[in-house]
């Protein structure tokens, strides 16, 4: 595997150390893809989005929902109260998992709720309204604006 030495790009440039860290955090992840829980990511309106990860076996004080440095980190960790049971089967996956998504520039989440084995993470793209488009209306009344100019050879 090659490694890459981004600290140029640290140095040499400004603004630009998002595209540097995403870059970085791309090649220095491991190979292998979790694959653990499963989860979807749908469009639900045209700035809004959901994220919803199968989390069967887990109640709400297993999980922890937490947005950190453009990053929302999804974990659960399952208390050991089981000790005593004997399996003959165990096929519901109870173990701990930690899975992080990076966000956008301007998504915020705007809320979580866990029903039915299902956390659902709802997630809103909220532009300022100093970055939207504005419409810039054109008159049709031209005015002719005179400055008070020097005129050069009088200068001189």
């Amino acid at each position: 595997m090659r490694t890459f030495d981004f600290a140029p790009l640290y140095r040499s440039s400004v603004g630009f150390d998002q595209i540097a860290n995403m870059m970085d955090r791309v090649l220095t992840s491991d190979t292998s893809t979790p694959s653990y829980p499963p989860y979807n990511i749908e469009k639900t309106d045209e700035d809004a989005y959901r994220i919803t990860i199968a989390v069967a076996g887990f109640s709400d004080a297993d999980l922890s929902v937490e947005v950190r440095e453009k990053s929302l980190i999804v974990s659960a960790r399952k208390a050991d109260e089981d000790e005593n049971k004997t399996y003959l089967h165990r096929g519901i996956a109870t173990r701990a998992f930690e899975r992080r998504f990076h966000l956008a520039d301007h998504v915020q989440v705007t809320g979580a709720a866990h029903a039915d084995g299902m956390l659902h993470i709802d997630l809103e793209r909220q532009v300022p309204e100093a970055l939207k488009p504005r419409q810039i209306q054109i008159s049709g009344d031209v005015k002719a604006v005179t400055k008070d100019v020097v005129d050069a050879k009088a200068v001189n």
